[in-house]
């Protein structure tokens, strides 16, 4: 079959959005809510199976609320979540989101799939948005001044086809895997591990509606995604050990079940016998300025961060939330205004720093290296602190927590904790010590402080640079 190309001239459609997951369908219901006609993309419209994105923070739960979309969050059996349980070396601390205008703050976890199906109903059942599945083959730009003009698509099951879509205004958000972001951001993604994923069966939780953080070589998350089943995530850093030869399930029976809470062992076992084994890249990738006119990237097209804090949706959806207000119609009449909307994606890209995004960001990448770093005596230290300065309680519970669940989006807050864990390290390191290490914690000290410095510096750095 020859291939056949239909130009679709529609000026129906001011605004197109590529992907209709977390990011794009959100986005697609908030601007057709604002009377934005728009055009929202997806390879495939059947249900997702994904092993990330299965945690919503308060935070996220707020700033769905804060669009009208708090309902995708019914009907799908999730899990409300109070706050984390966190063990280390057969002991365990207890933290809970601080409350938030008066009231509890209450994440949701849940099956991704689940969640993401209810989102695209949403953005379906919104006046003004069309929904189309095919694939985006190509973003179409002006020859003359390279603006972006729209997306040249091949439908679903229809390879012999390819249509052209334009509009003022193209956001694209194809997630982790995005095929276009090389083409209009320079800066490249980092992965240093992988997270293992599989579900448990009527695991007795130690903390029911609680995540589950367990702290070995390398950190465990376990949290319940419906009433039966909970989710495992191991991270395992650099190579992935082969699943095919058995490597990968020896390495999670000696390295991982032996530091899994006693409660849950047999399902843990159990599930590893059973359960498909799948693995996901953790990535990670620095905001970027959006210079392109015509396109906005958003969602993990433009930022990603260590799945491990769980904050990647409370992120998209607060940039969403801040997107929808810079460009809605009082700020941007027109989506032709190039130049006015460069200028508002600028504003944008301060603006999000301070509604969560710095905060999670550098959490994410922060705490992993200290969770991670079982292989260096400064990180172990630091990791041992943050543990045990979480169990004083109080603000050096409750003020951590509130950061990692998206509440508290005051990035100072978060460097003012950092460095209070490194201090109360070197605290730690005197009293536990005999008098005659007294000379030798000296230089022990510094070195604490040093290596809390390199661990958090080079993300605050990342996130300034544009």
């Amino acid at each position: 079959m020859s291939n056949k190309t239909t130009p679709l001239l529609n000026d129906d459609h001011e605004l197109i959005i590529v992907g209709a997951g977390i990011a794009g369908s959100v986005c697609a219901a908030t601007f057709g809510k604002q009377g934005r006609k728009v055009l929202l993309i997806e390879r495939d419209l059947s249900e997702p199976d994904r092993i990330v994105g299965e945690l919503l923070q308060p935070g996220g739960v707020a700033a769905l609320t804060k669009l009208g979309l708090s309902n995708c969050l019914e009907n799908i059996d999730a899990i409300p979540c109070h706050g984390y349980g966190i063990f280390y070396k057969g002991e365990n601390v207890h933290v809970l989101y601080p409350p938030s205008g008066g009231k509890p703050s209450i994440g949701k976890s849940f099956h991704h799939g689940r969640f993401i199906m209810n989102l695209r109903k949403a953005a379906a059942e919104t006046p003004n948005v069309t929904i189309f599945e095919g694939t985006a083959n190509e973003i179409l730009k002006c020859p003359m001044t390279d603006r972006v003009l729209g997306v040249m698509c091949t439908p679903k099951g229809q390879s012999g086809i390819t249509k052209m879509f334009f509009a003022s205004l193209t956001i694209i958000a194809d997630g982790c895997f995005s095929k276009f972001r090389k083409n209009f951001i320079s800066k490249q993604v980092a992965v240093k591990s992988n997270f293992v994923g599989f579900i448990l069966k009527d695991a007795k939780l130690p903390l029911p509606n609680h995540g589950h953080v367990i702290l070995g070589r390398s950190p465990i998350l376990m949290y319940q995604i419906d009433t039966r089943e909970t989710r495992v995530l191991i991270d395992i850093p650099g190579k992935l050990p082969s699943n095919g030869n058995g490597s990968l399930k020896k390495y999670i029976e000696n390295e991982v079940l032996p530091i899994i809470p006693k409660s849950v062992q047999s399902s843990f076992y159990d599930a590893l016998q059973s359960e498909r084994l799948r693995s996901m890249p953790n990535n990670f990738l620095p905001p970027s300025i959006n210079i392109n006119e015509g396109l906005i990237l958003l969602g993990d097209a433009m930022n990603m961060r260590h799945p491990l804090t769980g904050g990647g949706m409370t992120v998209a959806f607060n940039d969403v939330a801040i997107l929808s207000d810079l460009l809605s119609r009082d700020n941007v009449p027109d989506f032709d205004d190039s130049n006015l909307i460069l200028a508002q994606m600028q504003v944008f890209h301060w603006k999000r720093k301070f509604y969560s995004s710095t905060v999670i960001n550098i959490l994410a990448q922060a705490l992993y290296a200290l969770f991670a770093g079982d292989g260096d005596e400064y990180l172990r230290i630091l990791r041992e602190a943050t543990f045990n300065y979480l169990r004083l309680g109080g603000i050096c519970a409750s003020d951590p927590c509130g950061l990692l669940g998206g509440l508290i989006p005051n990035p100072t807050v978060l460097v003012g904790h950092f460095f209070a864990v490194a201090i109360y390290g070197t605290y730690k390191l005197f009293i536990n010590g005999k008098l005659t290490d007294f000379p030798q914690n000296i230089p022990k000290s510094i070195l604490i402080l040093y290596t809390a410095c390199l661990v958090i510096f080079p993300f605050i750095w990342s996130e300034m640079l544009a």
